[in-house]
């Protein structure tokens, strides 16, 4: 009888302890949670910030090559090893007041999801153009309806211009200084870009300023494409201290 009771009393002991666990078992499990959505955010923030950030595209100063509402990744990491081409397209910190800041509805929430790089920035300081010229080219026209000239050669943009966009809409001649860029929009007639701030003495965009170059089109789906650079547009150029009249 002792022997019985001894032995029927054995199993008990383990039952206790499984109850007193369950009643703990919460916390673990919702520790392991937040771990891991701490660890995406810090995945998320170190792709942002070393690797592709995502941007918004709020005009129409890129059609048709970007449409309003795009959603895009910014290659960050091409900064690292070499910089911007004629022909690229890039984002850039809008450090010299290019477009008026307009008070927008402040969203917490979204701000410091964008800033971790969840969403797509859609920042008011952040611009998109495409590179015409680099670091000692000279980019001039003679007119509205002219093409565009770099060092002396024409270009033919009309792979990428906006249909029925005059290449230039003003005359200009301008000699890029090292490490800054002559960008303008694809769109040109909708485009506040490099030509229109050439009065004020900040026509240049910085090379500290670029943030990358675009890649990807990643939304919508329909619209899923690598940005093409259209670096045959550009190709043969004349090296800046080749052209005529320099």
């Amino acid at each position: 009888m002792a022997r019985a009771a001894q032995h029927s009393g054995g199993p008990e002991q383990p039952e206790g302890r499984e109850s007193q666990a369950g009643s703990t078992g919460l916390w673990p499990k919702v520790k392991e949670i937040l771990l891991i959505i701490l660890y995406a955010l810090i995945i998320a923030f170190l792709v942002k910030t070393f690797l592709f950030r995502g941007f918004y595209i709020p005009s129409g100063s890129m059609e048709n090559t970007l449409q309003l509402n795009d959603r895009i990744f910014v290659n960050v990491a091409g900064n690292y090893f070499s910089d911007p081409e004629r022909g690229d397209v890039i984002v850039f910190e809008d450090s010299q007041g290019w477009v008026p800041q307009t008070a927008a509805p402040s969203n917490p929430v979204r701000s410091a999801l964008s800033f971790v790089g969840v969403l797509p920035d859609s920042s008011q300081n952040y611009l998109i153009k495409r590179v015409i010229g680099e670091g000692g080219d000279r980019v001039t026209c003679t007119g509205p309806d002219a093409r565009v000239q770099v060092n002396g050669q024409e270009l033919d943009e009309s792979a990428y211009l906006f249909p029925g966009s005059q290449p230039c809409g003003m005359a200009f001649d301008e000699t890029v200084p090292e490490g800054e860029y002559f960008v303008m929009g694809d769109h040109r007639g909708a485009s506040a870009d490099s030509r229109y701030h050439i009065e004020q003495g900040t026509e240049f965009v910085s090379d500290g300023d670029v943030v990358g170059k675009a890649s990807v089109i990643a939304w919508p789906i329909s619209r899923w494409t690598v940005i093409d650079d259209h670096e045959d547009v550009f190709s043969g150029i004349p090296a800046p201290s080749a052209q005529s009249g320099s």
